[in-house]
């Protein structure tokens, strides 16, 4: 008999592609949904961390970016055909709805499912209290290649940066850092050019089905191979509105 896994999110149509294909291989897969951070926090932790003036022009281009997929939604369908993946969302997959996956009400859960692996995909950090508490394997999936790119928006910024040789997917261990942990596999592709902040995450997130499933069948079988990697290192965030415009404006990248 197969022995559970467990998928962390807060939802949405990403991450659904990989819940999707994580149960299309496994037999036993569970969703432990959060409920999403409210924007208040997010802009008060943000400007903290950066200043209120960036943290706002970052919060305005996430919503450019909320409101601009429904102008690429044609692109969005060409990403799910061309790579073979189900976006739709699946009644057949248990789903149990949280407050946070760092609440006791979480942790209780856990403990009773007792998975064999549990796998992150868009859903807050765990803090270290909770890491310390769970006994198998934390896998992420993460939107960038790792360590250049932790963070957020890692194709958009593989793009600005020229490097293209770096656009892609990482599925890493969860440790207390950001992105920080053991690499166990990375999946490279080439953005099309009508692509942009709208679609990236979707395009890395179609074309990394297969490792999600690679690194979560090694830890069923006990071979996860974590590796390290001496390439720079860099947490990046949302880029403010006026640098997302003026690169949009000036070099063509969305």
């Amino acid at each position: 008999m197969e022995k559970p896994i467990l998928v962390v999110t807060a939802g949405g149509r990403n991450p659904q592609i990989l819940i999707n294909a994580l149960a299309e291989r496994f037999s036993d897969v569970s969703v432990l949904e959060e409920q999403p951070e409210s924007k208040k926090l997010f802009l008060k932790r943000r400007a903290k961390k950066l200043g209120y003036i960036t943290a706002a022009g970052q919060f305005a281009t996430m919503a450019a970016s909320k409101f601009g997929k429904r102008f690429t939604e044609k692109r969005a369908e060409e990403i799910v055909r061309q790579y073979g993946v189900n976006d739709a969302p699946n009644d057949t997959i248990p789903v149990t709805r949280i407050d946070s996956i760092n609440s006791p009400e979480a942790l209780s859960h856990i403990a009773r499912l007792r998975p064999a692996a549990i796998f992150l995909v868009s859903c807050r950090m765990l803090t270290p209290a909770t890491l310390a508490a769970i006994t198998c394997p934390v896998i992420n999936f993460h939107a960038g290649i790792n360590p250049q790119y932790r963070g957020l928006m890692g194709g958009y910024w593989a793009r600005v940066r020229n490097d293209l040789d770096n656009f892609g997917s990482t599925v890493h261990l969860v440790d207390a850092g950001v992105d920080t942990g053991g690499i166990l596999y990375q999946q490279r592709i080439t953005p099309a050019r009508n692509d942009s902040m709208h679609t990236y995450p979707l395009l890395q997130t179609a074309a990394a089905t297969g490792i999600a499933i690679r690194a979560v069948e090694d830890a069923l079988t006990g071979r996860l191979m974590p590796q390290t990697s001496d390439a720079p290192s860099q947490q990046w965030y949302h880029p403010p509105i006026w640098t997302w415009a003026w690169n949009g404006l000036t070099r063509g990248i969305w």
